[in-house]
């Protein structure tokens, strides 16, 4: 892959998939009528007999993948993240996350770029959802080639995981001698005036936003915070003593998910001046995906604006 290039996540995710199966024979895949769009389809046509088309029964699916998981398999369950966490929610927290089963929740379609499938089906709860329940890793990719290596992660790392994919192909933004290290942030690129936290969609809107800053002369780091759960607290608290300003963004309502883990860190190690780029407290319209970026601010320009309040009020 090249970067620049625009990639599927979900396609890298369902070829992937299919990879491990070959090398990994107790790898189950689990589906909710959606192997088509979730890409798992690549599993199940070489994998028959270890993939299971659920139906609309995100439910039972938790529950069957749990079950499967304490009979000693590794099980990847799929569909909409609308319907997983939201829809089960109660069978993750029960069967998956208490007796920390080892299940990997892998849902597409995250946020509110799904197209014009509208507001029943843009998932922007999901992370304060699973956020909340101890012990499940969080993960959102930023590309396709971090995608390939959080899912190899998850199948590798005993316990529960859920991985967030969005519909739209994204930028590549790594090379080929990236490796993504769970749990850590990578410092997308160096500033001194301000940092850019961001998460999945918004990373490559935020380096966006840095390069078009640096030609007005400022400075921004660029942190691309993947690993939600367990977060860097490390990466976050140095952020805050060098920069002395930070901007969080992310494609998720703007309390619960990835600014909310930030302030709390911020607020009780390094306290410094905050602003948040994320979808404010109401549900979106239909729409394409890039008119939704746009009218609700997750955009490079709202980024922007967002950094020179915080620097302001740094001085």
């Amino acid at each position: 892959m090249m970067a620049g290039e625009q990639v599927s996540l979900r396609d890298t995710y369902g070829k992937t998939l299919a990879e491990l199966g070959r090398g990994n024979m107790d790898i189950v895949v689990l589906d909710a009528d959606l192997a088509k769009s979730t890409m798992t389809e690549y599993f199940g046509k070489e994998f028959p007999h270890r993939f299971f088309d659920c139906g609309v029964a995100e439910q039972n699916m938790m529950g069957i993948a749990a079950g499967l998981a304490a009979s000693g398999k590794t099980a990847f369950a799929s569909t909409f993240a609308v319907f997983a966490p939201g829809r089960c929610f109660d069978q993750i927290r029960m069967s998956v996350a208490q007796p920390l089963f080892n299940v990997k929740i892998v849902s597409t379609h995250g946020g509110i770029t799904v197209g014009e499938d509208g507001t029943s089906h843009q998932s922007i709860e999901d992370l304060a959802l699973i956020g909340s329940l101890p012990g499940i890793r969080v993960i959102v990719p930023a590309d396709a080639v971090e995608t390939s290596q959080a899912v190899r992660t998850a199948a590798s790392t005993e316990g529960p995981f859920y991985i967030r994919l969005p519909r739209p192909k994204l930028p590549v933004v790594f090379g080929d001698g990236y490796r993504f290290n769970l749990g850590k942030a990578v410092n997308m690129k160096g500033g001194r005036d301000a940092t850019i936290i961001a998460i999945g969609v918004m990373v490559s809107i935020a380096l966006e936003a840095s390069k078009s800053l640096s030609k007005q002369g400022i400075s921004c780091r660029v942190l691309n915070m993947s690993t939600l759960k367990p977060i860097d607290e490390k990466a976050i608290n140095d952020a805050a003593r060098e920069t002395g300003a930070i901007v969080t963004a992310e494609e998720h309502l703007e309390h619960g998910g990835l600014g909310s883990e930030v302030a709390r860190i911020v607020a009780k190690h390094q306290p410094v001046p905050m602003e948040f780029i994320a979808i404010k407290d109401t549900y979106a319209q239909s729409g394409k995906d890039r008119e939704l970026l746009e009218k609700y601010g997750l955009t490079a320009e709202a980024i922007e604006v967002a950094v020179r309040s915080v620097i302001a009020r740094k001085r």
